[in-house]
């Protein structure tokens, strides 16, 4: 997934975000990308003396995006290309986590492992997947290209492509439903 964005270089990567990030470099969203960027950049330095420096640098801003935005994205996560970060502050994202090319994180977000035990096991985001204010992705759970998640919907299980899921924990709703037809159970009018 990184291997497109990594063939980019650095600028046009950042340049390609900078666009997707309606071309607002104060954007938190477009700050938090630029600086995850530079982190895996840094890391393709081969000599560490000359990484050290970088390395420090990245730190700095890192620490300065996930304190002053609230916005946790580690190098280490693996991002595709023209990721938006919608919104600011509560945002977590695991560093095993993988994010699809074209998704949207927005506000309150958590790409996160789901037992202590297992620690490698992150979420897998598809292409073009859209994740609502406030959701909840944990553990090996694979979001399928093009599927949405509702606003803080609970995600314990795989939600295929295209679809859509909603609620606590997460169900999957058929085009035809409402979101409030897949969550309560249906009420039968007693005569």
């Amino acid at each position: 997934m990184n291997d497109q964005a990594d063939n980019l270089g650095l600028l046009a990567q950042i340049k390609e975000d900078h666009h997707a990030h309606r071309r607002d470099w104060t954007r938190p969203g477009f700050r938090a990308v630029a600086v995850y960027r530079f982190g895996v950049w840094r890391m393709g330095i081969k000599s560490k003396l000359v990484r050290a420096p970088f390395s420090l640098l990245y730190r700095f801003l890192h620490r300065r995006v996930r304190n002053g935005y609230g916005i946790e994205l580690p190098y280490s996560a693996q991002l595709g290309r023209r990721v938006v970060i919608e919104h600011q502050s509560g945002i977590v994202i695991h560093g095993n986590a993988v994010i699809g090319d074209d998704c949207v994180i927005r506000q309150g977000v958590t790409l996160g492992i789901r037992r202590e035990d297992q620690p490698d096991q992150a979420p897998v985001l598809g292409k073009g997947v859209s994740v609502g204010a406030g959701a909840v992705v944990l553990g090996g759970v694979h979001v399928g290209d093009g599927a949405n998640i509702g606003a803080n919907a609970v995600v314990l299980k795989d939600v295929p492509a295209g679809a859509t899921a909603v609620g606590i924990p997460a169900k999957i709703i058929t085009p035809h439903e409402t979101p409030a037809e897949a969550v309560r159970p249906s009420e039968e009018v007693s005569a």
